[in-house]
């Protein structure tokens, strides 16, 4: 959905979006080096741009990226049989799982997204992604139609005591739309700690900046434009923010001459289609990637007015039009 600059001709138009107020940072020191680095995680791929103070190996740096990954691997993975998201899924009525600190704050935000949201976003989706092919197990039909989810409150969940969860029953947590941003903010945390304070960081197409680039400019982001729609090429200048997107062209199954999105509404449980893509921008990339999901279920009119009440930039490309938050305009050079 986002990629580094490469696809806007010299002589091709398109929108410049910068963080408005000044300067939120000074360039570089004299004396860092660049490098750039990139793998695979998550199911996905990563790539990091960082300008590096000397004394910290590229190895250091890897190691740091992978650690943070693989943490929320561990914890929020449910492709992997023996995470604490796993378990909590396979679980009897009534158990009790233990999670770590980083499960909880990232399931704890879902469900902040969603009540925003007013469902748009909903963390207990698992079961409904599952059966239209989005799940750890293929399938070779599409369901006949979306299976509506049962109401169930966070509380039902969520304990007093922060390292444990309560499985109400047969209740399948997905944190798919939003652990990769949650990851990036993370990985970009250990980051700073090493020293490194200039750097842009993509974890499948969810990506942070901090600081400036070795030219004293921010970190240049170009959106992928959806095919056939009307959004004009955008490049966005980020330092100290981050930025996700949701899309309907890419990431779809195909059986039995259908095709169909990976994005589902929560209220009929079967996929979305009035919108092309949603891009948010956020000082935090868990909370991007969360609200990008949102708004596309929205639509076009009811996800910009949630970006407007809550004041965040974002971009919602529909079938036959374009439209922008306040906020996003703020943004426009």
């Amino acid at each position: 959905m986002i990629a580094a600059p490469a696809g806007i001709a010299a002589d091709e138009t398109f929108d410049l979006l910068l963080p408005p107020g000044d300067p939120v940072c000074a360039p570089a020191p004299a004396g860092v080096r660049a490098i750039a680095l990139s793998g695979e995680t998550m199911g996905t791929g990563w790539s990091l741009e960082a300008l590096v103070p000397q004394g910290i190996e590229d190895v250091r740096v890897e190691t740091t990226l992978e650690r943070c990954s693989e943490c929320v691997i561990a914890q929020m993975s449910q492709w992997r049989p023996d995470s604490q998201l796993s378990r909590f899924n396979s679980g009897d009525p009534g158990s009790r799982h233990a999670v770590g600190p980083q499960f909880r704050q990232v399931l704890e935000c879902a469900f902040t997204v969603g009540r925003a949201s007013r469902g748009a976003f909903d963390p207990l989706l698992g079961k409904a992604i599952s059966a239209w092919g989005f799940g750890p197990s293929a399938i070779d039909r599409p369901p006949d139609a979306g299976e509506r989810l049962p109401c169930i409150a966070s509380g039902s969940i969520l304990t007093d005591d922060p390292g444990t969860i309560v499985q109400p029953g047969g209740i399948v947590i997905d944190l798919s739309g939003i652990a990769k941003g949650f990851a990036v903010d993370m990985a970009m945390a250990a980051l700073m700690r090493l020293g490194i304070a200039h750097a842009l960081l993509d974890i499948g197409g969810e990506l942070k900046a901090i600081g400036l680039r070795a030219d004293g400019l921010p970190w240049w982001v170009d959106l992928a434009v959806p095919p056939g729609s009307a959004a004009r090429p955008t490049r966005i200048g980020l330092t100290g923010w981050a930025v996700a997107s949701s899309g309907h062209w890419e990431r779809r199954r195909y059986a039995q001459d259908r095709s169909w999105s990976h994005t589902l509404d929560p209220v009929s449980g079967a996929p979305t289609h009035d919108a092309l893509s949603c891009t948010v921008l956020h000082p935090g990339c868990m909370q991007a990637d969360a609200l990008a999901t949102a708004l596309i279920v929205l639509g076009v009119d009811d996800g910009i007015a949630l970006a407007d009440r809550h004041r965040f930039p974002a971009r919602i490309v529909g079938p036959e039009r374009v439209a922008e938050s306040a906020a996003w305009h703020a943004w426009k050079a």
